[in-house]
């Protein structure tokens, strides 16, 4: 291994083979690696409410791939700001943007033509040169395609053309728990200084906003305090603002004032030239056949190729193989097998195999209690599986309007939320659906 960063990397590489994404997205992505010291390996986490999280439910995972990959038992440890400042003698400090962005500039995003216009218009933001038109600035598609590296870029271009602005970064899962705690402890006048001061306002994934009143009526008077003040804002989430059925009709219109664009997977020619660049950066020499089989076959997003790609910086390190593409073959063989998106044809078939119903009844017009309720699961499932426009999923089931999708989205989200028996039915059926 280069470094202990990269044994993190290979951590996590085998820890989305165990868990499920969202875990991994949830409760990882603010872990980095601090050093390895005697017999531990030590991370720091400045989210207290996830350290806890990790040290209750998920610190054993960590163990078991750490003693696999040095065949030795290793503790963990997960540093907070306070431990981190006391184990460095100085409080962390990250002033160019959202912490562990470093790397994530303009100047290192690869642009092609699925996130042209959305790049060129988080440029103009950051640097002052877009209108009103451009605010908020909405930035939707799916995940692993470069919407988190936009915001940070923004971010690090802002503080750099204008040191004395203010500048908030936060993921909508932690705008809640942010919120609830500082409510709970009645330092709600704190928590909004901090955001309606803002002269620019990063928020990611704030598709996590839809269905929760509370805080959707205090990201309202937040969106109109920013607004107002001719302050920006820049949100960004996985699908357009009009497909989230749970959001309140006053966020969905204020979502769709300013500039909405999506960003859609990368062509071959810009996924070439994301392996190219990435390679470069990570002092990874690949022969033109090996850099030429990854881009046909890893063709999800972004953040896969770079996971490929350390993947095979880690095997070169730990294995000491000649990098051709046989060996890169083995290498990643369970990167290739998550590179297939489920077809509509592939979710249609294990929903007419788990209710045991005909698919030519499932696409039909049966009003029965059980096919009614087994089409809205396809129809959820096809929806956040496939990303399929709500139109193409209506022609899907036999021309059904806008409004019958809407209504079947908004009902299974629901009832995932109330039903624990019914989020364990969809549960198995993905497994299954990606199982296939």
């Amino acid at each position: 291994m280069n470094s202990y960063a990269d044994v993190w990397k290979l951590v996590m590489e085998r820890l989305r083979t165990r868990l499920t994404d969202t875990t991994v997205n949830t409760w990882f992505d603010e872990v980095e690696v601090v050093t390895m010291e005697d017999s531990a390996f030590v991370l720091h986490c400045s989210n207290t409410f996830k350290k806890s999280v990790l040290e209750k439910s998920y610190i054993k995972y960590i163990k078991e791939e750490l003693k696999d990959i040095f065949a030795a038992d290793l503790e963990v440890k997960i540093l907070d700001d306070d431990l981190l400042e006391a184990y460095h003698g100085a409080r962390p400090d990250h002033p160019g943007g959202p912490e562990g962005s470093d790397g994530f500039t303009f100047e290192t995003f690869v642009i092609g033509p699925q996130n042209k216009v959305a790049y060129a218009a988080a440029r103009a933001v950051a640097e002052g040169t877009s209108n009103r038109a451009y605010n908020p600035l909405f930035i939707y598609g799916n995940s692993g395609l470069g919407k988190t590296h936009l915001l940070y870029a923004i971010s690090h271009q802002r503080r750099k053309l204008f040191p004395s602005h203010k500048i908030v970064y936060i993921k909508a899962e932690d705008f809640l728990n942010e919120f609830v705690e500082l409510i709970r402890a009645g330092r709600g006048s704190e928590f909004r200084a901090k955001y309606r001061d803002a002269d620019l306002l990063l928020v990611d994934d704030i598709q996590f906003v839809a269905g929760k009143e509370q805080m959707q009526n205090e990201f309202f008077h937040t969106f109109n305090s920013l607004y107002e003040a001719g302050h920006q804002i820049v949100l960004t989430s996985d699908r357009p603002a009009r497909e989230m059925p749970l959001l309140d009709d006053r966020l969905r219109t204020r979502f769709e004032w300013g500039l909405m664009t999506d960003i859609t997977p990368p062509d071959y020619e810009t996924r070439l030239a994301i392996i190219k660049n990435r390679a470069a950066v990570m002092g990874l020499d690949l022969p033109e056949s090996v850099t030429t089989y990854i881009a046909e076959n890893i063709t999800s997003n972004v953040r896969q190729i770079e996971g490929t790609l350390n993947k095979i910086s880690a095997f070169w390190d730990l294995e000491g193989k000649q990098l051709d593409q046989e060996s890169v073959s083995r290498a990643i063989q369970d990167m290739l097998e998550r590179s297939s998106i489920p077809t509509v044809p592939v979710i249609i078939g294990q929903i007419c195999k788990y209710y045991n119903i005909d698919e030519e009844t499932l696409r039909g017009k049966s009003q029965s209690h059980e096919v009614t309720n087994a089409r809205q699961v396809a129809m959820y499932l096809i929806r956040n599986m496939v990303r399929i426009s709500l139109d193409d999923i209506g022609r899907e089931f036999g021309g059904k309007d806008h409004s019958t999708i809407i209504y079947a989205l908004k009902k299974v989200e629901k009832q995932l939320r109330s039903d624990p028996a019914f989020k364990e039915t969809v549960n198995e059926l993905i497994a299954n659906i990606n199982d296939r």
